[in-house]
């Protein structure tokens, strides 16, 4: 009796022994680890924060400053040569002509000096070309904004220069409304004088905010970006600027974050033209002062690490032995050996952990073998899925198609089609999403429609009737372009009648529906009974499949959601797709 309660007391200690090593190593290392933590970053994000501030200020102020001291040597340059224009007796004179020639060839960054009638007539070009003489200037922004504000001088935004012929410069132009003397009359006119942007934007790219950093020009009218390093990212969508915000401040600093990192944004704004210099660094890039915490730094690591390595060799020698037994019995299960049963002993926890590993081994095993059949589905989904994103006999019949339409002179199709072709493909690839709004999918099928009635001479119309309120509900991508494909390729392609296919989205019962109707060849009940369940499979189209569309749809939303059809012979096929009424902020909170 003794001996057993002696027996019983000595195992309840080890329990706890081991119990209460484990606690108190890992909250020794807890409480060591926050406190290193919070002095580090203390230090560090005060000292650096105050530094990038400080820097990134003074860097956007130096390119303010050259910026601003440019357009003013830009502007007193325009303004000599308004006064020589509008105190000559003759523009036509060649003595002013010369003096102008002179001034253009000492300014390599002057791309070209016009000057116009109120009219839009031009009246002289400087350096002289052949200019273009089916530009209407009057409608030019430059011009307009000459004439809108009278004796102001105007800046535009950075274009390419249009006035000659073979002149594709980016320029920003100089616009002023001047009086001239022509024939010894007064005339009222535009004086325009094109600047390389070059320049510009060598004033910009020259400067550095670490590694990632840049600067940006907007203008603070419209929010319009003048100057970007990154402008091609700007135009196709890849890249975002926040300029809403950057336009609720002249001068000042914020932070924002993008793509989660956190950005230090310093706006200043350059007079006389209405242009914002907006710095962009990036704070975690901000770890550059050393001098005054290198040393408390290293002590400080020296003594965490020692902490920590005595720390672990105390609870290692604690717990290392029974630990390693049961890791030994463990190895061929490391090697991928799932069908074995364990029995470790060593103290109670073991015990426990080798009965919950043997059913954890159990669980894995299903789950592996589950998990097999999953993979394999999604996979074939998957590829189906790709194959309808980039269909190459699809793109090879347009193709063929368009130069067809070349060779026949039908420019206005051409550009149609490829236009068409482009914003196919941009919505096919949705940027990886998988799930898109019903207004993508719509617009998806809507240049699909143009392209095939491009290729088939017009051999059916369509329509397209939208519900405002299923526009911004969710749906997986591609699901109606099999459908289009099927109603084409096999309801309306063999007709003698021109066909009709009508595409109709709506809110019935809390849930979207969009209905497909051709006046097509119909089909048999018996090939309409096994379509969905894949006995029926397409010679044609775009791989995908209806079945496909019904099994995604099902998987995304669950078993009410899917397809039904119903078709009859020579009267045609409708398909009725029903969706859950889902927008982007429930599937966020979901």
């Amino acid at each position: 009796m003794m001996k057993r309660f002696l027996r019983r007391s000595f195992h309840n200690v080890k329990v706890k022994s081991i119990q209460f090593v484990i606690t108190v190593s890992f909250t020794l290392i807890s409480v060591v680890m926050l406190i290193v933590g919070i002095a580090l970053y203390q230090k560090f994000s005060n000292t650096a924060e105050q530094n990038a501030f400080l820097n990134t200020e003074q860097i956007v102020d130096q390119v303010s400053y050259n910026l601003e001291y440019y357009i003013k040597g830009m502007s007193d340059l325009f303004e000599v040569i308004d006064y020589k224009i509008q105190n000559n007796k003759a523009v036509e004179s060649d003595v002013l002509r010369e003096q102008l020639d002179g001034i253009l060839s000492s300014r390599q960054d002057i791309v070209s000096l016009a000057l116009f009638t109120n009219k839009g007539e031009i009246f002289t070009e400087i350096p002289k070309h052949d200019v273009r003489r089916n530009v209407n200037y009057k409608e030019q922004s430059w011009f307009q904004a000459a004439m809108e504000n009278p004796n102001h001088l105007t800046f535009s935004l950075p274009h390419i220069q249009n006035i000659f012929k073979d002149q594709y410069k980016w320029v920003v132009s100089m616009s002023k409304e001047i009086v001239f003397n022509r024939g010894g009359e007064q005339v009222r006119g535009v004086l325009l004088i094109d600047v390389n942007f070059k320049t510009i934007d060598d004033l910009c790219q020259r400067v550095s905010l670490g590694k990632k950093g840049y600067v940006y020009i907007i203008d603070e009218s419209a929010g319009n970006i003048v100057y970007h390093p990154q402008q091609q990212l700007i135009n196709v969508g890849l890249k975002y600027e926040n300029v809403e915000q950057a336009l609720q401040f002249s001068y000042g600093r914020y932070t924002d974050k993008m793509n989660d990192e956190k950005r230090l944004i310093t706006v200043k704004t350059v007079s006389n033209i209405g242009w914002k210099i907006i710095g962009v660094s990036y704070l975690n890039e901000i770890v550059t002062v050393k001098k005054d915490t290198g040393s408390f730094i290293v002590w400080l690591l020296v003594i965490v690490i020692l902490c920590i390595l005595l720390l672990s060799a105390f609870m290692s020698a604690r717990i290392s032995k029974p630990i390693n037994r049961l890791k030994k019995s463990m190895e061929q299960v490391e090697r991928g050996d799932f069908d074995i049963s364990i029995n470790v002993k060593g103290g109670d926890e073991v015990e426990q952990l080798s009965r919950r590993f043997n059913l954890m081994v159990a669980r894995i095993r299903q789950l592996m073998d589950q998990s097999m059949r999953e993979q394999e589905t999604k996979r074939k989904n998957e590829l189906e899925v790709l194959q309808s994103q980039i269909n190459p006999h699809f793109l090879y019949n347009t193709l063929n198609s368009v130069v067809r339409m070349v060779g026949s002179g039908k420019s206005e199709d051409v550009v149609t089609t490829i236009t068409s072709l482009s914003k196919f493909f941009r919505i096919s690839l949705s940027r990886g999403k998988s799930i898109i709004t019903v207004q993508e999918e719509l617009e998806h099928i809507r240049h699909y429609l143009i392209i095939q009635t491009m290729r088939y001479k017009n051999k059916f119309d369509y329509e397209i009737t939208i519900d405002d309120r299923a526009l911004v509900c969710l749906t997986p991508k591609l699901v109606l372009q099999p459908i289009v494909e099927n109603a084409i390729y096999h309801g309306i392609e063999y007709m003698v009648d021109k066909g009709l296919i009508q595409i109709t989205a709506s809110v019935v019962d809390e849930k979207v529906l969009i209905v497909v109707r051709d006046n097509g060849l119909g089909m048999k009940q018996e090939a309409l009974a096994n379509i969905l369940v894949g006995e029926t499979k397409s010679d044609a189209g775009s791989g995908v499949g209806v079945r496909n569309v019904h099994e995604r749809i099902r998987l995304y939303f669950g078993e009410m959601y899917g397809l039904e059809i119903e078709s009859e012979l020579e009267e045609g096929t409708e398909v009725r797709i029903w969706l859950p009424l889902l927008k982007e902020g429930d599937e966020a909170s979901g």
